[in-house]
């Protein structure tokens, strides 16, 4: 059976919060279990960097990270899972890709454009502030999937133009160097995936300050649940599930039998403390276990870092090989008689 290789990279600022459970890695590590799949799941730590100049909150985002995924039930055996620092073959990669790359690209990606949009309208300098991180992390994106040839790539909608770059940069690699080197990679953007909205109503975004972490106590999570941010509807008088918060996270950890009883519940005009409660009810019994073991793991610090070791060690056996055709196309190798 050929299989499809699947990657996707998680930027190690932060920690997971219900968003990211419900929208990457949830569906993420259900389609890894296909047996037609060939999942690589990494830490985008060289990532972080571009916008997290804080070492400890690098370090502390890419174990919780790390902790997130294993205690949800990634099977490291059946998938490769590593950190992105750990495979220096992608770096390579990214110089070569760099000194391939047209400026003009970059100019129009769109998380450069606006920043310059913004420094624009502060009336200061175009460039002010944006470093070339910012600027060629779009050539970093397309080593981490050219490296190994991933066919498939899970992003959100925000993220489409960087696998399309990574797709015009592997097409004219294999013009100007040698055909067939680089898989022409795919964007994969599922309308099955929820985006959840956050305590205030805005997209659930750590940017935004208005995110719930994943893996709260249960009491601390029903605090932040309490925080959500509802209409002026009293106890009785029937409520709307179009324009609710809690509503819309209900429906992304419920069965369809639970959806359909809430909705009930809304049309009879359940008080929002009421849903509340049920709402952090409902997200303790799918959060629990994983909680536990999120604990657990976190304690166990040696165990994470095997895990990542074991992944890095199954990427490298895939990116050498390919690192040295590249190396060997671009005229980069050993001086034969």
């Amino acid at each position: 059976m050929s299989k499809q290789r699947v990657l996707t990279g998680i930027t190690t600022t932060g920690t997971p919060h219900l968003g990211n459970y419900v929208g990457a890695i949830r569906p993420a590590i259900a389609a890894s279990k296909a047996e037609d799949v060939d999942a690589y799941f990494f830490l985008a730590d060289y990532h972080a960097l571009i916008k997290c100049h804080d070492p400890e909150m690098v370090r502390k985002s890419t174990k919780e990270i790390a902790a997130t995924w294993l205690a949800l039930g990634l099977d490291t055996d059946k998938t490769t899972f590593y950190r992105q620092s750990d495979v220096p073959e992608i770096m390579e990669l990214s110089w070569i890709l760099t000194c391939l790359t047209a400026k003009g690209l970059m100019n129009r990606a769109h998380a450069y454009k606006a920043a310059v949009q913004e420094n624009e309208e502060k009336g200061e300098d175009a460039d002010n502030g944006i470093m070339m991180g910012l600027f060629s992390y779009p050539i970093l994106m397309a080593a981490d999937i050219l490296m190994f040839n991933g066919h498939k790539i899970p992003v959100g909608k925000d993220q489409i133009q960087h696998v399309e770059m990574a797709r015009d940069i592997a097409q004219k690699f294999n013009h100007v160097f040698a055909a067939d080197t680089f898989v022409l990679p795919e964007a994969v953007v599922s309308d099955e995936v929820a985006v959840l909205s956050g305590l205030d109503g805005r997209k659930m975004s750590k940017s935004y300050n208005n995110a719930i972490p994943l893996f709260l106590p249960e009491k601390k999570m029903q605090k932040h649940i309490n925080k959500i941010k509802t209409n002026l509807l009293e106890p009785g008088e029937p409520k709307d599930i179009q324009d609710s918060t809690v509503f819309e996270i209900w429906k992304a950890f419920a069965t369809p039998e639970q959806s359909v009883y809430m909705q009930g519940q809304y049309e009879q005009g359940i008080a929002w403390g009421q849903a509340k409660k049920e709402l952090g009810a409902l997200i303790n019994t799918e959060l629990g276990e994983a909680r536990e073991r999120y604990e657990a793991l976190l304690a166990t610090p040696n165990y994470i870092e095997e895990q990542l070791q074991k992944g890095a060690e199954k990427a490298r056996k895939q990116a050498q090989p390919l690192l040295k055709i590249v190396r060997d196309a671009v005229g980069i190798s050993a001086i034969t008689g």
